[in-house]
């Protein structure tokens, strides 16, 4: 029996590794230890992406230390594949898990750090950038990684803005004069892992700002700044950062990559998929096991990593497992993806403080259940 092994991370908790090791020891527990299991490592433009497709392509990863989502020092890794193509993950600079749960809000968060790291392989001669937007804590519409790039955002003053969510609504004037040509010349691939637009309802703020900390007044005042920012950049350059697919992934970051330094918008998990040559590895396989930490309607809607996976197995005929922290209104609507089914980490009525608390136990326990209903699966006649 052949096994394939594909979950993103778990967000905040599970690195794609972890998970995967966990899931090799309950099925070769219940299976035995002469089955073949693939280990595929998968993201889909967030957390991972950087080791995913750097073990994938044989590159290197380097360390570069940068300014977290809240202004001190992280040490954030990329990779450098061989034809000079740097593999950049904005989670390392300015992700969720680099925010203590106490202080997440989007209102006081930046990406200048994602700038940072930007800047760091240009000036290493690097012109072919792969940027994964994924997992961030931050809603300052990319403000912060344009200032690291050279970019000034002035208020009515006109002093400097640091470039957080909070400063957005503060912006009167823009001067992009100072971004390094080599920005405006490289070519930048974005991937992210959703296709919602800047500003309304299915925006940056509204999907994505409560799970970054945002409360309801912080959403007011965050979609109020990011749509006064937008009208900024289209009052003084003609050009719309709110519209284009993607332009509300990691908070607006995706509309300022587009709409400043041209990049293109692509599915991260298609492209982390076909560099992996996932169709290949699918050849043989009796079951993919793939898995998040939430399985909900977005997952199908916007293209996750679980829904990325499901459509190639689909394409093959290959049976999918799905392990997940939790699942979320719509989940269901993952099944039409293909032949699936999911089970949870969750086993009873709990905080996520107490879930995230104890998930390596929870994430052990759902994979021993998940292979025991295999095991009894395969004796069924």
């Amino acid at each position: 029996m052949k096994l394939l092994f594909a979950p993103d991370s778990f967000k905040g908790t599970f690195s794609s590794a972890d998970v995967i090791q966990v899931l090799k020891c309950a099925a070769r527990r219940h299976l035995g230890t002469e089955i073949e299991v693939i280990e595929v490592p998968i993201a889909d433009g967030g957390e991972g992406t950087v080791a995913a497709m750097v073990a994938a392509a044989h590159g290197e990863t380097r360390t570069a230390t940068v300014t977290g989502p809240l202004g001190s020092k992280v040490s954030a890794k990329y990779g450098i594949l061989h034809d000079n193509t740097a593999i950049i993950e904005m989670a390392q600079a300015s992700g969720l898990p680099l925010v203590p749960m106490k202080h997440r809000n989007p209102l006081y968060t930046g990406t200048y750090g994602t700038g940072e790291l930007l800047r760091n392989v240009l000036n290493q001669g690097v012109r072919k950038i792969i940027i994964g937007i994924g997992g961030s804590a931050t809603n300052d519409g990319g403000m912060g990684m344009l200032r690291a790039l050279g970019a000034r955002f002035l208020d009515a003053q006109g002093s400097d803005l640091p470039g957080r969510g909070i400063d957005l609504i503060r912006v009167r004037h823009i001067d992009l004069d100072g971004i390094m040509p080599e920005a405006l010349a490289a070519d930048i691939i974005c991937i992210c892992d959703v296709a919602n637009p800047l500003l309304g309802p299915t925006g940056a703020t509204y999907i994505y700002g409560p799970q970054k900390g945002a409360d309801s007044h912080a959403l007011v005042a965050l979609e109020d700044g990011m749509t006064h920012y937008a009208d900024c950049f289209r009052s003084q350059f003609g050009y719309d950062i709110a519209t284009v697919p993607g332009s509300g992934a990691a908070g607006g970051l995706g509309g300022a990559l587009r709409g400043v330094l041209n990049a293109t918008l692509q599915s991260g998990i298609d492209v982390v998929l076909e560099t992996v040559q996932f169709d290949h590895l699918l050849e043989g396989v009796s079951l993919v096991v793939t898995g998040e930490g939430q399985i909900d309607g977005q997952s199908v809607q916007y293209g996750k990593a679980v829904a990325g996976i499901l459509r190639r197995c689909r394409a093959k005929g290959v049976p999918a497992a799905i392990i997940a922290g939790g699942m979320g209104t719509q989940a269901e609507t993952i099944f039409d993806m293909g032949e699936a089914s999911i089970m949870t980490t969750v086993n009873g009525v709990m905080s996520l403080e107490d879930a995230m608390q104890n998930a390596p136990a929870l994430l052990e326990s759902a994979a021993d259940r998940l292979f025991r209903f295999i095991k009894i699966g395969m004796s069924i006649v």
